[in-house]
Formats: C-alpha cells, structure tokens, sequence
C-alpha cells in the first residue's frame, strides 16, 4: 500500500467518525430544544399565575372611594 492510499484510507476514516459525531450531535439538539420548549411553557405558566394573582390583589385594594 502506497502513500496515497494510507492518505485515502486515512481520509475515509476521518470523515466516517465526522459523520458519526454529527449524527450523536443531532439527537442531543433535538433533546434540548424539546427541553427548551417544556422549560417556556414553565415559565410562561408561572408568569400567568403571577400576573392573575398580582391583578386580584390589586382589585381588592379599597381606595375609600
């Protein structure tokens, strides 16, 4: 085996494991976006309660009126 072939056999397995790193890679970025989205529905609950709960106690303020 010649040069150019240790070159191309070298090459060959370089962009094998690039392929197999980017697919591992894709289902970890399908994993945090799924994270991401429960994580903001979360965080846009909490602040609907607040907001209800904040406007109720407003409500409720007598201004001798």
């Amino acid at each position: 085996m010649g040069p150019a072939e240790v070159m191309l056999w070298a090459w060959v397995g370089y962009v094998r494991n690039r392929l197999a790193a980017e697919r591992d890679e894709s289902g970890y970025t399908t994993q945090t976006v799924i994270i991401t989205a429960i994580l903001a529905a979360l965080a846009i609950t909490v602040g609907a309660i607040i907001t209800a709960k904040v406007v109720s106690k407003a409500n409720n303020i007598n201004l001798g009126g």
